[in-house]
């Protein structure tokens, strides 16, 4: 299976290849007034608007380094529904795939209490790499509030 690298701190996350739209380059977001703590705003993907979360942001407290490596990653995002919608996601390094068994992956030991959107882990020589679970990344009423604000958007 393959998947895109990026970087939150110094860890090394992953998501599924099959899960990902596009990979853009960072872009200036429209800010959404009184947004959910970790959403940065909004972008126009081919004349739609998508939903930005900065993950740094949402899982460290601090936004994304504005540098090159920085990137947005356009997710397709399941719904309720069995539809997909997209969704922006602000990655740092987010410069590298990598093919690996999705069977390497295991537990981490260390799930009472972390996020829901944090998988499993695999070991390489540079260390641990972590599954995000896409599906996972935004609660209920978090993802229907972006997504219905969105829509509502003139």
């Amino acid at each position: 299976m393959l998947f895109l690298m990026f970087q939150l701190g110094q860890d090394r996350y992953v998501l599924d290849t099959a899960q990902v739209e596009a990979v853009l380059p960072l872009l200036a977001a429209k800010q959404l007034p009184a947004a959910p703590a970790g959403v940065a705003g909004a972008i126009s993907y081919r004349g739609t608007p998508v939903p930005l979360i900065d993950l740094s942001l949402l899982a460290l407290g601090r936004p994304a380094a504005p540098v090159l490596s920085t990137r947005i990653i356009l997710l397709r995002y399941p719904t309720e529904q069995g539809e997909h919608r997209l969704l922006g996601l602000i990655a740092e390094r987010a410069i590298e795939t990598i093919a690996r068994d999705p069977a390497d992956f295991v537990a981490s030991g260390v799930e009472a209490g972390t996020p829901p959107y944090l998988g499993p882990v695999a070991a390489d020589e540079g260390g641990l790499i972590q599954w995000i679970r896409a599906e996972a990344l935004l609660p209920p009423e978090i993802r229907d509030i972006l997504f219905r604000q969105l829509a509502a958007e003139p």
